[in-house]
């Protein structure tokens, strides 16, 4: 799996960070996501699919299977 995030459409919510920290930060000035890791190991996947599905700008995106 491969992750990719869209800073401009982030909202600065922070489920990402919750949800997955190894995967996902934020800045410390507005809040926008930082990506830590792009292809995450696959026991992180349940938990990273998971924070895209409720990002509420959408600003996540999935591909692939490994």
């Amino acid at each position: 799996m491969r992750v990719t995030v869209d800073e401009d459409r982030c909202c600065g919510a922070g489920t990402c960070v919750l949800l997955e920290p190894a995967v996902f930060d934020q800045r410390d000035d507005d809040g926008v996501v930082v990506l830590r890791e792009p292809r995450p190991a696959a026991e992180l996947w349940p938990t990273v699919r998971e924070a895209a599905t409720v990002c509420p700008a959408g600003a996540i995106a999935l591909t692939g299977s490994d």
